[in-house]
C-alpha cells in the first residue's frame, strides 16, 4: 500500500473522528479508496462493529484484498450476501468486526432484529451521490438513528456532477443521511494542489490528425447529432431544454439528462421523438467506435444499424430514423466503405486448386521453414475489390512511442551500468491505457502482428486481412440465416474453423456468441421472425428485394442498404464458384510436420515461456477506476503510455508520482485533434470544476437541515380514532403502533422505506399470499405497470387473486405508476416485446400495436374484475401515493398479527418456521399441473423436488392426473432425448 501524502492525511484528520458525522466530496483520481481503507482499519479495534454500505461486488474484493496488504487479516473485511443464512449472520454480528453488507439484506436484518442495531459502532455509506428518499439506504440510515444515536456515519463520494443539478442537491442528500458537516476536496484545493505539484511527471503531449476520411465522417455524425438536437427542441418549445446540447451529448450521461427533461411529457410524445432520443444515444456511440473501432468493425456496426433502422412490410417503413435520410448520411456510409475496400464485386468463376486455403498452405510452409516472398492476391478475395484497410492513426503514433521508449530504457540501462549506488525505483514494465477491453484487444492484436518493415500506415496490414476475411464470411453468413428466418449476429474476431477456435464451432455458435454490436439485430430479427418467414423466396433461397432495397434519389440509407445486400449475394456468389459455402475449415491435427518431442521442449521452456525482462514487456490494460491506483504501486512504471484521454487517471499518475520519492515517471498523453474525444476530456474537466463550484457556494449559502425527533410523531401515532359514533368520535390510546406487514421480495423497491418514514412499523415476513398485510381483513398485491402485463400474460395475477380471495375479506390490486411520470396506461407502450399483442384479438380500426396492447390490457382487468368480484383495485400515481393510500385503509381498523399473516396459506406448522418449505413451494407451483389448489398434496406425497424428478410418468400422473401428469412430467425431462 502507497503511503499517505499530506491532504491525505488532512482528510483524513477531519473525518477521523467517530464523535462526528461527516460527508466527503473528493475530486476523482485523488485516492478515496485509499481514504477508506485508512478509515477502515483505523475503526478496526476489538469489541467494534464497523458496518460498510452501497459497495459494489467489485469494490468489496479490491477493499478486502487491500485491508489485507494494510494488515486487516484477522478476520479482516466479511461480505455478508445472500447466501449467508440468518443464524450465520447474527453470529457474526454478534462477534463484531468489519462487514459489508448489501442494502436489502441490511435493512432486513436490522427489522428483525437480527443486528443490534444499539450495538454498532459506525457505518460508511459509499456512492453518496445515489441517495435519494426512495433509496434503500436512506431507509438504513433512518433505522440506524431510530436506535443509535451516538454511532458515527461517514458518507463518500467521488461524483460532484451527480450533485449539481435540481433545487439544493447537496441539502438534499445531507437530509437523508442526517449529517450537519460536509468536507470538499477539488483538484484546485490548496492542500491538493502544493501535495501533488512538488513532483510532477514528466507529459508529453501527443495530438494525432485524424485521416481526411474519418474527419469527413466525424463531421457528418456531428451534424446529424447538431439537426437531431434542433429537431427535438422543436418538438418541445415549452420545456427548458438547455442541457440538450451537443457537448453534454458526448456524456454517457447525456440519455439521463434528456429522459429527465421529458419524463413529464413522455406520454405524450409521439414514435417521431422517441426516435429522435434513441438517434442521439446511436450518433454517441458512432463517434466513439469511429476513434476506437478498426475500419472493418465500425463498417459492420453501421450495416447492423441499416439492416435494424430500413425494415420494411409491405412497402411500409418502419422505424426509420430522420439522421439515416439526411444529405450528410452518405457521407458516414460511403467513407465507411472506403475505409475498408474500394470497386465492386465481380463474382466470377475461377478455377479451383487441389488445396485453396491460403491460410493452411501459410502454417505448412511456415512449420517447414519456407519462406514465401511477393505480395500474392489471396484467392479468397473477390474480383474486382480493392482492398484499402485503413489504420487508425494512433496505431503509427503508438508504434513510434514504444520504438522511443524502447531507445529510452536502453539508455537508462546503460547509464546504470556505468554508476555507481543502489539502483533506481521503478521498472522498466511499458503500461499502455486504454478505454475498454475491445480497445485493449485490437491494440494488443497490432502490437503483436505489426511489421516493422513496412512504412507507417500499412503495419498492420496482415492484422486487417485477417479482419477482411471475417467480414466477408460474416456478411455471407448473415445473409444466409436471414433469408432462412433466424436471428443476426455480430461480426465475430476470427473465422470459426480457423486458427483460434475449437473444431466444431459452428456459424449457429458464432451467432450465439456474437459481438455486442449486433444486440439491436438479433431484437429486430426475433419481432420481424414471422413476417421474414411468410416471404416468397428467390434466388435458391434469399428473401424478395423489398423496396427499401433500391437505391432511391437522395435517400442514403436506401443506397447504402441496397449496396449491402448487393454485395452479400455477390460475395456469396463468387465463393459458391469456388466451391466454398462458407470459410474453409482447417483440421489443426492433419498438421503432422509439427514434432513434439518433450525433451527438446523442456531445454526450450525457459526461453519460450519463461517470465519476460520488464524491459521487455508491454502491457495493455483498460481503466479500472480506484483498482489502477494498486496497480501503478505493483508494477511501478516508469512510462506510461495514454492511448486515450482519462481526467481521472491523470491524477493517479500524480498521486503515484508523489507517492513515490525518486521515481521518474514519463506520460505519453495522446489524443486526436479537433476530434470528440478532445471536446469530450476538456468539457469533462469544466463540468467537474463547475460542479464543484456549485457545490462550495451552496454549501455557503446552505441552511442546516433540523431533524426531527420521531419520539413525538409516533407517540401521536399511537392516539387512534375508533368510531365516530362513540362519543363523538372520541381519541383513544391504542397498546401498540400502526404496523405494515411486507413480504421480503418487496423491499427491492422503495414503498416499505416510505410507510416507514411515514410513522408506520414495518415488518418483514415471508408471505404465500399477497405483498402487504394492512389489517386482518385487507390484502395487497402490488404491481408495477411492466410486472402487471407479465403476471397477466404468465396467468400468474389470475393466481395470486384467487389465494387472496379465498383467505382474505378485502383482497386489493394495487396498480403503481412510476414517480414524475403520467398516471396513464400509456406507458405500457415502452413495455418491450413481452408487452407485444399476440394476435389474438387483433384492433380492427389498424390503430397499431400500442392501442391493441391498452384494449388487451383493460379487457383483463375487466374479466379479473368479473372472476373476483370482491376484488379491488387501487391507482396510486407514485409510491409516496400508495403509502398515503396505505394509511387511510389502516384507519378504523384493527393491526394484522405476524404470526396469521405468515400461516396464511402455507401447509408449514406456523410455529415450525413459518414456511420454510415456501421456497420449495413456489418452484412446485411454478411447473405445468401443479396449482395452488393440489400444491398440498404434491407437498404431502414427496419429501423433496429431486424425488418428483427422479418418477416414472405414471407415478407423477397418479399425482396429479393424467394431463397435468403428462405436463408435468414433458417440463421436466425436456431435452434428455437429445443428449
Amino acid at each position: 500500500m502507497s503511503t499517505l501524502l499530506p491532504f491525505h492525511k488532512s482528510i483524513l484528520e477531519r473525518v477521523h473522528d467517530p464523535t462526528t458525522n461527516d460527508l466527503l466530496v473528493l475530486a476523482r483520481g485523488l485516492g478515496l479508496r485509499r481514504v477508506v481503507c485508512t478509515l477502515l482499519k483505523i475503526y478496526d479495534t476489538p469489541g467494534s462493529t464497523v458496518l460498510l454500505v452501497n459497495a459494489t461486488p467489485e469494490e468489496e474484493l479490491e477493499i478486502g484484498e487491500e485491508l489485507g496488504i494494510m494488515g486487516c487479516r484477522n478476520p479482516g473485511l466479511r461480505v455478508v450476501g445472500y447466501e449467508t443464512q440468518s443464524k450465520d449472520r447474527q453470529a457474526l454480528y454478534l462477534a463484531g468486526g468489519l462487514f459489508s453488507v448489501t442494502s436489502r439484506i441490511l435493512v432486513v436484518d436490522m427489522l428483525q432484529g437480527d443486528l443490534p442495531t444499539s450495538k454498532v459502532t459506525g457505518m460508511l455509506v459509499l456512492h453518496a451521490e445515489r441517495v435519494t428518499p426512495l433509496a434503500l439506504e436512506a431507509f438504513i440510515v433512518r433505522l440506524y438513528r431510530e436506535k443509535n444515536t451516538t454511532g458515527f456515519l461517514k458518507a463518500f463520494t467521488d461524483q460532484p456532477e451527480h450533485i449539481s443539478s435540481g433545487m439544493s442537491p447537496l441539502k438534499n442528500i445531507m437530509k437523508e443521511l442526517q449529517l450537519r458537516s460536509v468536507h470538499i476536496y477539488p483538484r484546485f484545493q490548496e492542500d491538493i494542489k502544493k501535495s501533488l505539484e512538488r513532483r510532477r511527471a514528466d507529459v508529453v503531449e501527443l495530438s494525432q490528425n485524424m485521416s481526411d476520411t474519418m474527419a469527413e465522417i466525424h463531421h457528418a455524425i456531428i451534424q446529424c447529432m447538431n439537426s437531431t438536437l434542433a429537431e427535438l427542441k422543436r418538438s418541445f418549445s415549452t420545456l427548458d431544454l438547455d442541457e440538450l446540447t451537443v457537448e453534454n451529448a458526448y456524456f454517457r450521461s447525456f440519455d439521463v439528462i434528456v429522459r429527465r427533461q421529458l419524463d413529464s411529457v413522455w406520454h405524450k410524445t409521439g414514435p417521431k421523438t422517441k426516435q429522435l432520443v434513441s438517434d442521439l444515444g446511436v450518433l454517441r456511440r458512432l463517434l466513439t467506435y469511429l476513434l476506437t473501432y478498426d475500419p472493418l468493425q465500425f463498417h459492420a456496426y453501421l450495416e447492423t444499424l441499416l439492416a435494424t433502422g430500413t425494415v420494411t412490410v409491405m412497402g411500409v417503413k418502419e422505424n426509420r430514423s430522420p439522421w439515416m435520410i439526411s444529405d450528410v448520411a452518405h457521407l458516414i456510409f460511403d467513407g465507411a466503405r472506403r475505409r475498408c475496400y474500394l470497386g465492386t464485386f465481380k463474382p466470377k468463376p475461377m478455377p479451383q486448386t487441389q488445396d485453396d486455403d491460403d491460410d493452411a498452405w501459410a502454417a505448412l510452409d511456415e512449420a517447414a521453414g519456407i519462406q514465401v516472398k511477393g505480395d500474392v492476391r489471396p484467392q479468397w478475395l473477390p474480383h474486382g475489390l480493392d482492398p484499402v484497410l485503413e489504420e487508425l492513426p494512433k496505431w503509427g503514433l503508438l508504434a513510434d512511442v514504444l520504438q522511443e521508449v524502447e531507445e529510452e530504457i536502453l539508455r537508462i540501462e546503460t547509464a546504470d551500468m556505468t554508476r555507481k549506488g543502489p539502483a533506481l525505483p521503478g521498472s522498466n514494465v511499458v503500461l499502455v491505457m486504454t478505454s475498454s477491453t475491445r480497445t485493449c484487444r485490437i491494440v494488443s492484436e497490432f502490437l503483436s502482428s505489426k511489421d516493422d518493415s513496412l512504412p507507417k500506415g500499412a503495419q498492420g496490414r496482415s492484422m486487417l486481412m485477417r479482419r477482411l476475411r471475417v467480414y466477408l464470411w460474416w456478411k455471407t453468413a448473415l445473409a444466409r440465416r436471414k433469408a432462412d428466418g433466424k436471428p443476426g449476429f455480430g461480426m465475430p474476431d476470427i473465422i470459426p474453423g480457423q486458427f483460434g477456435f475449437a473444431r466444431g464451432y459452428t456459424v449457429d455458435e458464432a451467432a450465439s456468441s456474437g459481438a455486442g454490436i449486433s444486440e439491436a439485430l438479433k431484437k429486430k430479427d426475433r419481432e420481424k421472425a414471422d413476417r421474414n418467414a411468410r416471404r416468397r423466396r428467390v434466388r435458391g433461397g434469399a428473401p424478395a428485394a423489398s423496396t427499401s432495397t433500391r437505391a432511391l434519389p437522395g435517400d442514403s440509407a436506401d443506397a447504402a442498404i441496397g449496396t449491402m445486400n448487393v454485395e452479400a449475394e455477390d460475395i456469396a456468389e463468387f465463393w459458391k464458384s469456388r466451391g466454398e459455402a462458407s470459410a474453409p475449415e482447417i483440421d489443426l491435427d492433419s498438421l503432422e510436420l509439427l514434432n513434439f518431442d518433450m525433451p527438446e521442449l523442456e531445454k526450450q521452456f525457459d526461453t519460450h515461456y519463461g517470465l519476460l525482462a520488464p524491459q521487455q514487456t508491454v502491457v495493455v490494460r483498460a481503466y479500472g477506476g480506484d483498482a489502477d491506483d494498486r496497480m501503478l504501486a505493483e508494477l511501478q512504471p516508469r512510462f506510461v503510455v495514454m492511448y486515450e484521454p482519462n481526467m481521472d487517471f491523470v491524477r493517479r499518475i500524480e498521486v503515484y508520482r508523489s507517492s513515490s520519492p525518486g521515481l521518474n515517471v514519463r506520460v505519453y498523453h495522446m489524443i486526436y485533434g479537433n476530434s470528440c474525444e478532445e471536446h469530450k476530456y476538456l468539457a469533462g474537466v469544466r463540468k467537474e470544476k463547475d460542479s464543484f463550484q456549485r457545490l462550495i457556494k451552496e454549501r455557503g449559502s446552505m441552511l442546516l437541515p433540523i431533524f426531527e425527533d420521531k419520539t413525538d410523531a409516533r407517540s401521536e401515532a399511537l392516539i387512534k380514532t375508533i368510531s365516530t359514533r362513540v362519543a363523538g368520535g372520541r381519541r383513544e390510546v391504542r397498546s401498540e403502533p400502526a404496523q405494515v406487514i411486507v413480504d421480503m421480495r418487496e423491499f427491492r423497491s422503495s414503498l416499505p422505506s416510505l410507510l416507514h418514514a411515514s410513522s408506520m412499523l414495518v415488518i418483514p415476513a415471508t408471505l404465500t399470499v399477497g405483498d402487504y398485510i394492512l389489517t386482518p381483513d385487507i390484502c395487497v398485491e402490488r404491481k408495477s405497470i411492466p410486472d402487471l402485463v407479465s403476471s397477466f400474460n404468465s396467468g400468474r395475477l389470475y393466481t395470486q387473486c384467487e389465494l387472496m380471495s379465498v383467505h382474505y375479506k378485502h383482497p386489493v390490486l394495487l396498480i403503481e405508476f412510476e414517480e414524475d411520470k403520467a398516471f396513464s396506461l400509456e406507458v405500457v407502450s415502452e413495455v418491450k416485446s413481452y408487452a407485444k399483442p399476440t394476435g389474438k384479438y387483433p384492433p380492427k380500426n389498424g390503430s397499431g400495436d400500442k392501442e391493441s396492447v391498452q384494449i388487451l390490457l383493460q379487457s383483463k382487468l375487466v374479466l379479473l374484475l368479473l372472476s373476483f368480484p370482491r376484488l379491488r383495485i387501487i391507482w396510486a400515481s407514485s409510491p409516496h401515493a400508495s403509502a398515503e393510500i396505505f394509511a387511510d385503509l389502516k384507519q378504523n381498523a384493527y393491526e394484522p398479527d405476524p404470526r396469521v399473516a405468515i400461516a396464511v396459506g402455507a401447509e408449514a406448522d406456523p410455529e415450525a418456521g413459518a414456511g420454510v418449505n415456501a421456497a420449495a413451494e413456489e418452484l412446485l407451483r411454478c411447473l405445468p399441473g401443479i396449482t395452488a389448489k393440489n400444491v398440498g398434496y404434491v407437498v404431502s406425497k414427496i419429501r423433496n423436488v429431486r424425488e418428483l424428478c427422479e418418477m416414472s410418468l405414471v407415478e407423477v400422473q397418479e399425482i396429479l392426473g393424467v394431463e397435468p401428469g403428462k405436463a408435468c412430467y414433458e417440463f421436466l425431462h425436456k431435452g434428455e432425448r437429445g443428449r
